[in-house]
This record gives C-alpha cells, sequence and structure tokens, in this order.
C-alpha cells in the first residue's frame, strides 16, 4: 500500500512591520479649563495625540493648506531662493555662461532667477552644452513650480468661508409654557444663506453600566432645523421636554458632565455658490438660567426695519 506524501509546512509569513508613528498637538485653549471640542483644529495645539500614523510627504497637501497665513508666503519664497541657490551652484560647477565671472555666486544666481523666471536680459547667455543642459532643466522646473504655486495660493485664498456670528451666551428660559435652550446666530456679511440648515448636539462625558467613561454626542432636536434663506438674523430654540437629554437638568449637572453644547450651521453662500459652514459650542458657564435675549430688530419713524447686531449678545431677566 502506497504511503501518502506528507504535505510540506506553509513558510510562516513575515510580519507586518508596525507603521511609524508620531504624537502632535491639535488645539490650543482659549481659556484655562474645560477644553472646547468645537474649535479642535490641528493649527491650534493643546491636546497632545500619542500613536498617530506619520504621514510625513504623503500628507503634505494638507499640511501646507492649515498652516498659519504667514507660513504659505514663507513656504513659496524659501522654495524660490532654495532652487536658485541649487541651480547656481551647479552653474558654478558647468560654466560655459558668457558674461557670468568664473566662481562668482551672485551672477550664477541672479542668472538662474534670468533662466526660472524666463526673462533673459542678454548680458548672460549659455554657450556650452552642460550648461545649455542646466538651462532645459531649470526652465522644466520653473514651470512646474509657477503652478504648485499658483494652485496654492488659489486653494488657500479662495475657499469660500462664512461670516457667521452667534451669541456669546445662551439662555435657558419658558417657552410656550416649556422650558427652552436659545441662542441666537446672525450673518454678517448681509447676504443670504440659501437652504441654512443647523445641528445641535449634546457633547457629554456619560458611564457606562459597565464603568466605562465615554464622551457621546446626543442630538438636540430644534424647532426649526432648516430655512430657505438666512440674511440677518436665526434663533435657534430647543424645547427641553421630556424626550429632551437636557430635561431635568442643572448647571451642577452639566458641570459634572463636562457638557458642551456643539452647534455646526451650513447653507450655500449666494455670492460664492458653494457650501460654507460654521461652527461654536457653549459650556455650562456660558449658558443662562431664567434669562431671555433683548430684541434687536425695531422699526424707525418712516417704517423701516433696522437690525442692531450690537445687541445681539444681550439678555435680560425673565
Amino acid at each position: 500500500m502506497a504511503r501518502k506524501a506528507t504535505p510540506k509546512p506553509k513558510p510562516k509569513a513575515k510580519p507586518r512591520a508596525a507603521p511609524k508613528t508620531t504624537s502632535f498637538k491639535v488645539r490650543r485653549p482659549t481659556r484655562p479649563g474645560q477644553s472646547r471640542f468645537s474649535e479642535m483644529e490641528a493649527s491650534r495645539p493643546d491636546i497632545l495625540v500619542l500613536g498617530a500614523e506619520r504621514r510625513g510627504l504623503t500628507d503634505l497637501y494638507h499640511q501646507v493648506l492649515t498652516m498659519p497665513a504667514w507660513g504659505l508666503p514663507l513656504l513659496l519664497v524659501s522654495a524660490y531662493l532654495g532652487a536658485n541657490a541649487i541651480f547656481a551652484c551647479t552653474y558654478m560647477l558647468t560654466g560655459g555662461v558668457t558674461g557670468m565671472r568664473p566662481h562668482n555666486f551672485a551672477d550664477a544666481f541672479f542668472f538662474s532667477v534670468q533662466t526660472l523666471s524666463t526673462i533673459g536680459y542678454g548680458a548672460m547667455t549659455p554657450r556650452s552644452t552642460a550648461a545649455n543642459t542646466v538651462v532645459t532643466v531649470e526652465a522644466f522646473f520653473g514651470l512646474g513650480l509657477v503652478a504648485v504655486s499658483t494652485g496654492l495660493i488659489f486653494a488657500r485664498f479662495s475657499r469660500a468661508t462664512a461670516r457667521v456670528v452667534f451669541s456669546r451666551v445662551a439662555v435657558i428660559t419658558n417657552f410656550e409654557g416649556v422650558p427652552t435652550l436659545m441662542f441666537r446666530a446672525a450673518n454678517q456679511r448681509g447676504n443670504q444663506i440659501l437652504e441654512a440648515e443647523v445641528m445641535l448636539n449634546l457633547l457629554r462625558q456619560t458611564t457606562t453600566s459597565e464603568g466605562h467613561v465615554f464622551r457621546r454626542f446626543q442630538e438636540l432636536k430644534v424647532e426649526r432645523a432648516r430655512t430657505p434663506m438666512f440674511a440677518l438674523t436665526w434663533t435657534v430654540l430647543h424645547a427641553i421636554d421630556e424626550s429632551s437629554p437636557l430635561h431635568g437638568a442643572t448647571y451642577e449637572d452639566l458641570k459634572e458632565w463636562q457638557a458642551e453644547i456643539v452647534i455646526v450651521l451650513s447653507g450655500a453662500d449666494d455670492i460664492f455658490a458653494q457650501r460654507i459652514h460654521a461652527r461654536h459650542s457653549y459650556l455650562p458657564d456660558e449658558i443662562h438660567w431664567n434669562q431671555r435675549f433683548e430684541d434687536v430688530l425695531s422699526i424707525d419713524d418712516k417704517g423701516n426695519r433696522i437690525i442692531d447686531y450690537g445687541r445681539l449678545h444681550d439678555v435680560k431677566d425673565d
């Protein structure tokens, strides 16, 4: 009886190398105390993040778009001067440029500037094969540098932004016989934000039955979440009824929960024809109980409607 061949064991797969990780900061607090979730930005360091996968140059585009406003001009100027310095050193090594003094960095640098910018005053011209080769490479590099610089500047400064201001405080007062959370938003540009919508969430710290601590979002339903157009002001209302996560909560409860009311407002800007977003949040100390907002709308003697943004943040006792 023939014996069955014993199958060869499969070679063990090599363990995958763990991705390189790094640490970075996320946000700088606006004031001592509770961190504000709605202001988390990569350009405002405060929260230290450990173990994030290191992206390096693969995420360079995002890093450029999120750097400070002065960072992009500084980056472009550094790249321009650095490229010209490198090509200047190359011209000094190869030679073959008429009108350039031997081993003179200034002449080589300014010849590189003329080549990269396609100016060419005629005082210095390449005559050797090596010099013409470097000129060819630099001319092609210059086309790419101009294209990349133009694209970065356009992407950075052409983004549509919302000029929406929120009231500095929110209030909780009775409205139609029901305790109601209120805050105000105003469009500072005076144009129209079409199909505007607002999302309201309670961010709070909870403990599960197993004893695990979680930061959890809970939706707060608003009386009118969408409006056809947002031109002047908008008072957002959330009724604190039996279905509300805030039902029965007090100021001390909000402090214990480390609560934060997070607002995201979005819509289509009729000038830019782009979707814009605005965000804000309220911490427990910024929520006033048993107070209501002052009226910002009035009518003058000629019947003209007046809106006073200076009173947007004013409140009075209920």
